[in-house]
């Protein structure tokens, strides 16, 4: 089994990117209610909500500035992002929408792009497939053939939407349509799945012979099939109300000329006749999408590539290393660096290897107060790796404080243009001044909780700056500031939602306030004299606020703060690690008594919690715990059948021989939550080997049908990847990347190949040095045979993902469905 399981493939999809504003949106409601419009945008998978922005107030062209990332865990169709107005009394009314299709996406890969908004129209927003089976047979009496008839099986539909969060009530119709004919059939409802298995067939008559004789009869059909179709409606039952469409397909029966059976998977499609309205009266929204789907194979296939990049650090020079090659050909791309980064992390080679590239950046450092300040390999490294090992961190230091900026919205302009009618500039200097200060004492209190391997990379660069600059007494403190306030904390302060310390963008009066005080942050961390971080200041009214502070007192706490982060010496430790919110937002959550739970009772909405310490719900966010569960006392983390209690989404967590089952929002949630806590669980003693995937009811686990509610788990559990819970890092995957990368960079590689050719292997004529300035290239042999190396190990893995290519799914299999026609 182990062996069948390195052997598969993986496909995983991610989406990160930018709803950045709207312009000109059309009113819902008429035009004398455009200036009241209050709206948020969405985003949904298929039909299936994932995102969702805050309200933005009163503006027919609102900015809403909000940054999104999330793993996509489930195959899509297509993308869509709704924009709503906001309703007090009524439900919340669709303004347009943007759908892309997903294999359209890469057209608006890494780049803004403005869309126009198109009419919400409910025939159109479908989802899901229809699995069917057609025959073509001939009607056959004492006196001949008299016609064909056709049967239609639908067999079942597979990922149908959500209807107000709950599984629908389906059911298809199946008609055969003509130009003279339209004859329908319906299944029977099925209740409460949004995977229903029907198993119904419907026969239908499709020619009638006006002579008995082959030849009369062969005509009619062939007339006759060329203009009919089988249609296929999915619908919801709504009971009472009208029924909702949930999606077409249609089928020619011509299909059934060669071949008298045919069976096939189908995507629903939307109706063809829904309204259009001109792309121009709804508005337009602008976005930034990058989609990435990744590949990745059986681990073996990247053990070369990775044992070459792990290598890095101990090639001499550094510059001759698979590492920095990719980042000399990625320089203009800065997400480049970081899949390498994370596989450096995780097998424990990132600090030799920036420390080494450091070295290389040193020596290119004319003057020590220049030194980190470019956008070079080694600070692209240490930003990326600050992010990652830095999250943590970050969240314990700075969001209480960011909390209480953002919800106390306390005025603090001090620029006099900028000022409103009724501020007071002086109460205005103040409020700035005892946020700086919440926020100056937080980070430079905080050296007790910065992450070791953060420390380490701090030691190394203090070490190599006193180094390269002996002569100067401050260069091993603004080696360390450059990258710890000026990199990390300012940068936190300024965007705060970008690290996960807020869920929004800021307002903007709350965002004009974080600019001032990252502002100060900045030049109260940054090293050297008075007169030159008032030089920085090219403001006065900035010039005349940093002045207030008492300089002595801040150069001290910052340099004790920079000596514990970066000195040798062990820093002292409470003993206490601080609770930190890996994750908490709203789920349903199943009743839970003291033994097993029997019976359908009710899902309850709480407000879910996970800190590194405890997993608790509450009423709602903010107020006490119901019920509290520590960690380490988690024994499984798991999935649900949907069948359980017909709910998408569910999980599990086995915790002191208890069951809690919650439901997700929504399919990105569930994954989240599952990823999660299965990371901080996942060394407990007393993990469980085997789990139910369906709940104890009416006496039974409906998965096994074991009637004993203490009967062992009749599943494996999942297995969890041994890891850091701050480095949760899925190395094929980043191989992957890399690949991706080297292969999109292939011209870049051969230009570098040959500019080492020409400078020693083959001691070919010299070359003018800017046709190959833009590498960094010190031993030209080494670098040639490191490139070799590259080139061999890509063009290997392109062998394998081409072996793999040829196996996709067939067309008209649940995995690769036919796109029907439309009406």
């Amino acid at each position: 089994m182990a062996e069948e399981d390195d052997a598969k493939i993986r496909i995983l999809q991610s989406l990160r990117g930018k709803i950045c504003e709207a312009k000109n949106l059309g009113s819902v409601s008429g035009p004398n209610r455009q200036r009241d419009l209050c709206t948020f945008c969405t985003i949904s998978l298929d039909q299936e909500e994932v995102f969702r922005t805050k309200v933005f107030d009163k503006s027919v062209s609102p900015f809403y500035g909000e940054d999104f990332y999330f793993e996509i865990p489930r195959p899509f169709q297509c993308l869509s992002f709704y924009v709503y107005a906001k309703s007090v009394f009524q439900r919340d009314l669709p303004v347009g929408k943007v759908s892309i299709r997903k294999d359209d996406l890469c057209k608006y890969n890494g780049r803004e792009h403005w869309f126009s908004l198109q009419t919400v129209d409910p025939n159109s927003e479908v989802q899901g497939k229809v699995h069917l089976e057609m025959r073509l047979s001939e009607v056959i009496t004492e006196n001949g053939p008299i016609g064909q008839h056709l049967s239609v099986r639908i067999i079942e539909c597979n990922e149908l939407p959500l209807i107000s969060g709950q599984n629908c009530d389906p059911y298809a119709t199946v008609s055969l349509v003509g130009p003279a004919r339209s004859d329908q059939k319906k299944t029977k409802v099925k209740k409460k799945t949004s995977n229903p298995h029907f198993e119904e067939t419907f026969f239908f008559e499709v020619t009638r012979s006006s002579s008995y004789s082959k030849k009369s009869h062969f005509q009619v059909e062939e007339e006759d099939i060329e203009k009919l179709e089988i249609k296929v409606d999915v619908w919801n039952n709504e009971n009472l109300a009208q029924d909702v469409f949930l999606g077409e397909t249609r089928v020619p029966v011509k299909i059934l000329r060669n071949d008298h059976i045919h069976k096939a998977w189908y995507l629903l499609q939307p109706k063809g006749n829904g309204s259009k309205s001109k792309s121009d009266d709804l508005g337009s929204l602008r976005l930034k999408l990058t989609y990435i789907e990744d590949t990745v194979l059986p681990s073996a296939c990247y053990m070369p590539l990775c044992n070459l990049l792990l290598k890095s650090p101990d090639v001499k020079p550094i510059s001759a290393s698979a590492a920095h090659i990719l980042g000399d050909i990625c320089r203009e791309r800065y997400e480049a660096v970081l899949p390498m980064v994370r596989l450096l992390l995780h097998n424990n080679r990132f600090v030799p290897f920036v420390s080494a590239v450091a070295v290389l950046e040193l020596d290119n450092t004319q003057e020590a107060n220049t030194i980190f300040r470019g956008n070079s390999l080694a600070t692209r490294c240490i930003d990326d790796m600050m992010k990652i090992v830095g999250k943590n961190y970050l969240s314990v230091t700075l969001k209480p404080v960011i909390d209480e900026i953002c919800e106390s919205n306390k005025t603090c302009e001090i620029d006099p243009i900028k000022l409103k009618e009724g501020d007071n500039v002086e109460v205005n200097k103040e409020n700035l001044q005892g946020y700086v200060q919440k926020v100056f004492s937080s980070i430079t209190q905080s050296s007790s909780n910065c992450p070791p391997l953060m420390c380490d990379v701090f030691r190394s660069l203090r070490h190599l700056a006193c180094k390269r600059f002996p002569g100067d007494p401050h260069v091993q403190y603004s080696a360390v500031s450059s990258f710890v306030f000026l990199r990390f904390f300012a940068v936190a302060v300024l965007s705060p939602h970008s690290f996960q310390l807020r869920s929004h963008h800021p307002e903007p009066e709350i965002s004009r306030t974080l600019t001032l005080i990252s502002k100060t942050i900045q030049t109260l961390g940054s090293w050297g004299s008075l007169s030159k971080k008032l030089s920085s200041f090219k403001e006065t009214y900035m010039y005349d606020f940093f002045k207030s502070f008492q300089e002595e007192k801040c150069i001290e706490k910052v340099k004790k703060f920079l000596d514990e982060i970066s000195s040798n010496v062990s820093k002292e430790s409470s003993g206490l690690e601080d609770a930190v919110v890996l994750k908490e937002g709203e789920v349903q959550k199943r009743a839970q008594g003291k033994k097993h739970l029997v019976g359908l009772r009710h899902f309850q909405k709480r407000w879910l919690r996970l800190t590194n310490r405890e997993l608790s719900y509450h009423k709602h966010k903010g107020k006490e715990a119901l019920c509290t569960i520590n960690v380490k006392n988690i024994r499984a983390v798991e999935k649900l059948d949907e069948s359980a209690f017909n709910r998408k989404n569910m999980f599990q967590v086995v915790h002191s021989e208890k069951l809690l089952y919650v439901q997700a929002g929504n399919c990105v949630e569930a994954s989240e939550w599952l990823e999660v806590l299965s990371q901080v669980s996942r060394c407990n003693e007393g993990r469980l080997a085997t789990f139910h995937s369906s709940s104890y009811t009416s006496g039974a686990w409906q998965c096994c049908k074991n009637q004993s509610n203490n009967a062992p788990g009749c599943k494996p559990c999942t297995t969890t990847m041994l890891a850091n819970l701050q480095l949760d890092i899925d190395c094929d995957r980043e191989a992957e990347r890399i690949f991706s990368l080297l292969s999109s960079n292939d011209t870049k590689l051969q230009s570098m190949e040959d500019a080492c050719a020409s400078l020693a292997v083959y001691q070919g004529p010299q070359r003018e040095p800017e046709e190959y300035s833009k590498f960094t290239i010190q031993e030209p042999k080494e670098t040639f045979q490191t490139l070799k190396q590259l080139r061999n190990i890509m063009e290997e893995l392109q062998r394998q993902h081409n072996i793999r290519n040829d196996t996709t799914a067939q067309y008209g299999s649940l995995d690769n469905p036919i796109v029907g026609k439309t009406s």
